[in-house]
């Protein structure tokens, strides 16, 4: 199918937004991180999320993708942060569109293995996680679930 005339469940060149979720994992000083497996973002290091399925919260959303992907139960601490997310391609048109609610979380079990659309996951001190290559806004989104588990809001 042409980028043009995608179809109206297409992730890429979409009709309308995308509603996704993520989820920061924190325990103690380290997060949990996942190496995309597919686009957007192939090969960057990111927070497990996804699409929110219809009928799906999106806390019900996240715990699904955390277990997806990382193969844990998480506890949900609150909203970290929303973000759009607008990918554009050479002619300006909208590739893809994302609209994403990241909550703060803690896990309730393990151990982490890769999963579903993750080509790695891992425990990073958060001290290191600037020297990944990461997606746009990771590094300030850990510290709002950081604020977020300790209480505090921005």
């Amino acid at each position: 199918m042409s980028a043009a005339g995608s179809s109206p469940t297409s992730r890429e060149y979409p009709d309308h937004p995308r509603v996704g979720v993520g989820a920061v994992v924190l325990d103690g000083d380290r997060v949990l991180l996942v190496r995309r497996g597919r686009s957007p973002a192939a090969g960057k290091w990111s927070i497990p999320g996804g699409l929110v399925d219809l009928g799906e919260t999106t806390a019900e959303a996240a715990r699904r993708e955390v277990r997806e992907e990382c193969g844990i139960a998480v506890r949900l601490l609150g909203v970290a942060g929303v973000v759009d997310r607008v990918v554009r391609d050479d002619a300006g048109r909208v590739r893809y569109h994302y609209v994403l609610v990241d909550f703060a979380a803690r896990p309730e079990s393990g151990p982490v293995q890769a999963g579903s659309d993750a080509a790695e996951a891992c425990w990073v001190p958060i001290s290191e996680v600037e020297r990944f290559d990461t997606t746009a806004g990771l590094v300030d989104m850990i510290r709002r679930a950081v604020a977020v588990s300790q209480g505090g809001s921005e």
